[in-house]
């Protein structure tokens, strides 16, 4: 085998390497909504809007914990965890077909075979001071 067709066989398989990377992209949009509505959101990796609902384009490899806050209500904290997918697993198993071995590193890396989990990421707010309304709420007998 001559240097060109080494060089050649490199160059396709890096290209066709990286489908994940490319088809998918390494980031996502994740809708963050609150009941009720116009909670701001915040995460431990900086992402943020100042009222619900909102959407915000995420690196698909980050996991994070999404906090809604809204006066008059409790905080609440979810996480949001990847996952690979079935889009993302067929283009990570094509680069092992196709030989790119560089490809999937670069989608285990970039995360380009990962989805988030949940999204969108839907917080039910509780009054502060847990008030509970309805007959319950008088207690026994009442």
């Amino acid at each position: 085998m001559t240097i060109k067709k080494i060089g050649a066989a490199m160059m396709i398989a890096g290209s066709v390497g990286a489908c994940g990377s490319i088809t998918r992209g390494t980031t996502e949009p994740i809708t963050f909504v609150s009941e009720p509505s116009g909670a701001s959101m915040k995460t431990n990796m900086q992402y943020a809007c100042a009222a619900t609902p909102c959407t915000l384009e995420v690196e698909r490899s980050d996991e994070f914990v999404a906090t809604f806050t809204k006066p008059g209500y409790q905080p609440q904290s979810i996480p949001v965890k990847t996952k690979i997918v079935t889009k993302g697993a067929a283009g990570f198993a094509g680069n092992l077909l196709a030989g790119g071995v560089i490809g999937m590193g670069v989608d285990a890396y970039t995360g380009a075979a990962m989805d988030h989990e949940p999204n969108p990421v839907i917080a039910r707010l509780r009054p502060a001071g847990g008030l509970r309304r309805g007959p319950a709420a008088n207690g026994p007998g009442m």
